[in-house]
């Protein structure tokens, strides 16, 4: 029987298709494995065809339906793995597959693609511009180096023509992809050394010979980045039915790399910008972990609720739901996890309040004591240096650094200070209540005290993490090796919290990786969404550098976002509407597309023009089931960890982005102005990022400063 794989462009061209084509792909690929190789080239149905004139002997195409056909790429060697690698109107199917050419990459071994016609005709013309220009982009690397790195001869004429990285841009859609993204790496000042340990070298197989092997079975096998292998009708069956589904625990070399290591000699950090699978690396580094030892146990926690309960879905679905493994992996937040340690230890449930009751608490404190500074200044001193050094006295509190502080205080002004402190934990106190980072703090003591709980903790969003919950953390686990595997991204740092990992005992030197690609969103959005924070600097992970976005990139092409105002909200809740309706008609499932605000205000007028029109429509803090249908709304904070095909962002005016009550003023302290000002535009920017394939931000009004008009 013929075994199917699936390229990454036959997923591109599938998730558009209206359903009834879908259905016949469904409908062809089921027959596709019923048959033998012999009996394929004689159906009727099938009607398995060569293509005249094509670049690839081996290219086919296939019957879905009287409009559409599939292109599939044939073995001509003995075996039996076909490649389905798009579904083209029938017109076009012809064309399109006469332009392909599918090779083995020299040095990763790898199949790509690449449009040879195209290379061939711009070729020429490319040469007469280069000979004219002044340099050329890749003029330092010579042809041997080029060819190590698997640039084949035909890519490497046209790479002696390309003058500067918009050219290699524009010709990237032509060339085939491990070559493509070995010259953007290249085109970014890294050296050939490191472009062959990041690309070539995690790619490559182990056993590789010195020459590839020309079996296009061998190729597909080597391509897991790009290539879905299916093995038989019930796998086939689950991944048409759910493909977006199926990409959310797909794991790329460099990231299986970083994932399924052996063993590290002591905390592991990973960063990276979105949709670079952070999160996905997590998940892997966790079933690895678990098949170490049989009572290993494993605490995988994040920020929030909502990012717990994903990774506790996608979890059991990278673990294909086995209760015996799951059961070993405690998911929750940081919060809730010192909230069960101080209960069980203390033998008392703490009773945390909100940001708001804690705000109240500290503008008593002012009024008692006639201090000069404000109740946002005092609570912002108390979380960021009381709180985060652990400070429990004057004298320590007097010689503490006070360092991303924007204003000084000398001895005297810290000893009138201090009893502000004092003050407000006796508050606390006497009303029986605590905050959520005392509550840490103290399940930190308890641990300190004790013993670990776990073997092994992973972290995912660290960014938003506050020392005294990485305090938490360190005491959750005993050092040592893989004690602790941390994800995050500084550039999706949403809420106030800075640290240095090294000064809590997490020490990350020789254990640091940068995953730079970005698999979910296309290069058109990503670069949109970068331009919202390319006039700051980003302080990284650990607090101790500043962290950029170099290099990172998408493998993935498609529309430009689109950004309009309205002259009023009702306009722009009118339009959401219609685009909403328009991406349905095009055969998006409601449960792909998310719609975020920066308030719940704007969202349920959203909601309920969408309801009105008849488009089933869900809140994200409802926590809907992944089976459960409708557009998802939610606050632009909320939306962190998600992603969806087609994302609207609503309100992105002046008064709501950077939103004034969330910001410092300067004259309070400048540098925590700053920082908040960064925080507000690193929110939207983790908002534009869930967007896989289309992103549409709207305003009424006048616009954020933040958004790029370009």
């Amino acid at each position: 029987m013929p075994q199917l794989a699936f390229a990454n462009s036959f997923w591109e061209s599938y998730d558009v298709l209206e359903k009834p084509v879908k259905a016949g792909v469904r409908k062809a690929m089921q027959k596709f494995q019923q048959l033998t190789v012999p009996q394929l080239h004689q159906d009727k149905g099938l009607h398995l065809e060569s293509v005249e004139k094509a670049a690839d002997r081996r290219m086919r195409t296939i019957r879905i339906n009287d409009f559409w056909r599939g292109v599939v790429l044939a073995p001509d060697d003995g075996s039996d793995v076909f490649l389905l690698v798009n579904v083209v109107r029938h017109d076009d199917a012809y064309t399109w597959a006469a332009k392909r050419l599918y090779t083995t990459n020299s040095a990763t071994r790898a199949l790509e693609v690449r449009n040879v016609q195209a290379i061939e005709q711009l070729t020429p013309q490319l040469e007469k511009a280069a000979a004219a220009a002044d340099s050329l982009l890749f003029a330092k690397c010579s042809d041997t180096v080029l060819r190590e790195l698997g640039v084949d001869e035909q890519v490497l004429r046209a790479v002696r023509t390309i003058i500067d990285r918009p050219q290699l841009e524009a010709f990237g859609t032509l060339l085939p992809e491990d070559q493509f993204e070995v010259l953007q790496y290249l085109a970014e000042g890294f050296s050939p050394e490191d472009v062959y340990r990041d690309v070539v070298a995690v790619r490559r197989p182990v056993d590789a010979g010195p020459d590839p092997d020309e079996s296009l079975a061998v190729a597909i096998a080597n391509t897991i980045s790009r290539i879905t292998l299916v093995s038989g009708p019930e796998e086939l069956t689950d991944v048409l039915e759910k493909p977006f589904a199926a990409w959310r625990v797909f794991l790329h070399p460099s990231q299986r790399r970083v994932a399924y290591r052996v063993s590290y000699g002591g905390p592991v950090q990973v960063t990276g910008g979105p949709g670079t699978g952070k999160t996905v690396a997590a998940l892997h580094r966790v079933k690895h972990l678990l098949t170490r030892s049989p009572d290993t146990r494993i605490l995988l926690t994040t920020y929030t609720n909502a990012l717990a309960a994903l990774l506790r879905e996608n979890l059991a679905l990278l673990l294909d739901g086995d209760e015996s493994l799951l059961e070993r992996v405690e998911v929750t937040t940081v919060n809730a996890y010192a909230h069960g340690v101080v209960t069980r230890l203390d033998g008392r449930t703490p009773s945390p309040i909100g940001d708001r009751d804690e705000r109240q608490l500290w503008q008593r404190v002012v009024k008692k004591l006639g201090l000069p500074w404000t109740e946002q200044f005092l609570a912002q001193e108390y979380r960021h240096v009381v709180l985060a050094q652990d400070l429990r006295t004057l004298d320590a509190y007097r010689t503490a650094s006070r360092r991303g502080r924007g204003s000084a205080l000398s001895q005297s002004k810290r000893d009138q200070l201090w009893p502000a402190v004092e003050l407000f934990e006796q508050m606390l106190r006497d009303q029986k209540v605590t905050t959520y980072l005392k509550v840490c703090a103290r399940a930190a003591d308890l641990l300190a005290a004790s013993a670990p709980t776990h073997d092994h903790v992973v972290v995912d969003e660290a960014q938003d993490l506050h020392p005294v919950q990485w305090r938490v953390l360190r005491a959750a686990v005993a050092p040592g090796n893989d004690d602790l595997f941390v994800t995050g991204d500084p550039h999706q740092r949403i809420y106030d919290s800075r640290v240095a990992l090294g000064s809590l005992g997490i020490s990350v030197t020789g254990r640091t990786h940068r995953l730079r690609i970005n698999y979910r969103s296309t290069e058109e959005i990503l670069g949109w969404s970068t331009g919202v924070l390319s006039p700051v600097t980003v302080d990284d992970l650990g607090g101790e550098g500043a962290d950029t976005l170099a290099g990172y990139r998408s493998l993935l092409h498609g529309r430009r976002p689109q950004a309009d105002g309205y002259g009023s909200e009702q306009a722009e809740v009118t339009a959401l509407v219609e685009r909403v309706e328009g991406w349905i008609a095009q055969g998006i499932r409601p449960s792909e597309i998310g719609v975020c605000a920066r308030f719940n205000v704007l969202l349920d007028k959203a909601y309920d023009k969408l309801a009105a029109a008849g488009v089933p429509v869900v809140r994200v803090k409802d926590n809907p089931g992944p089976g459960v249908d409708g557009v998802r709304l939610a606050t632009m904070h909320a939306m962190k960890g998600l992603e969806f095909r087609c994302v609207a962002v609503l309100g992105v005016t002046s008064s709501a982005v950077p939103f004034a009550r969330e910001v410092t003023p300067a004259d309070v302290d400048a540098l925590q102005h700053d920082s908040d000002l960064l925080r507000e535009r690193c929110l939207l920017f983790v908002a534009c990022t869930r967007a896989r394939e289309v992103l549409a931000v709207t305003w009424s009004g006048a616009v954020s400063p933040f958004v790029p008009m370009r």
